[in-house]
């Protein structure tokens, strides 16, 4: 049976309210190892059912120091991998998911790409391919830490599903430790 993934969030609020939902109690080399394990099982399903492969990519924030790493699916290129760079980089210089900063841009200018308006706002000039604002890349943060701990990068389907699988995994591995499901 397919993975059913829920639509995203398209408001801002909303978007914000289910990161601040996705704050881990501690993040280790084991809680990626299990988290990336949790995504990976639904990826297998919608690569399977979309044709599309994907990978996944889970880093500290320092020195982009890899904690897991997987191709889902047949077919994944090299390009997979600059997505993954730069959604990390997003995630990294907004300390937001690639989802957030993208609605943040929408918000800016409404009937505008989001892309060029990134690029303007910013004035990235030919920077601006260094980034991605494409749902995928999404914050690691840790209760009574400041700032980002990690990020986690999905690369491959649609942007709402990279963005949502991501969230749904986060979701279902708290969900887990909350219920003794997952020891570290």
């Amino acid at each position: 049976m397919a993975v059913q993934l829920r639509a995203p969030p398209t408001d801002l609020a909303a978007i914000t309210a289910q990161e601040a939902a996705s704050v881990f109690p501690h993040f280790t080399a084991a809680t990626a190892w299990t988290l990336g394990n949790i995504i990976r099982t639904k990826l297998v399903s919608l690569t399977a059912s979309t044709g599309r492969p994907a990978v996944i990519s889970i880093t500290l924030a320092n020195a982009n120091q890899p904690l897991f790493f997987t191709a889902v699916g047949s077919g994944t290129l090299p390009d997979n991998d600059f997505w993954v760079s730069r959604k990390r980089k997003v995630v990294l210089r907004w300390g937001c998911s690639t989802w957030q900063y993208r609605h943040k841009m929408i918000a800016k200018n409404p009937k505008g790409d989001p892309e060029e308006t990134l690029k303007t706002f910013f004035a990235l000039g030919e920077s601006a391919g260094e980034y991605a604002i494409h749902g995928g890349g999404f914050p690691v943060k840790v209760k009574g830490v400041e700032g980002i701990v990690g990020v986690i990068v999905v690369s491959g389907l649609t942007m709402e599903q990279d963005h949502q699988v991501i969230v749904e995994s986060i979701e279902e591995y708290l969900g887990g430790v909350g219920s003794g499901q997952y020891k570290e």
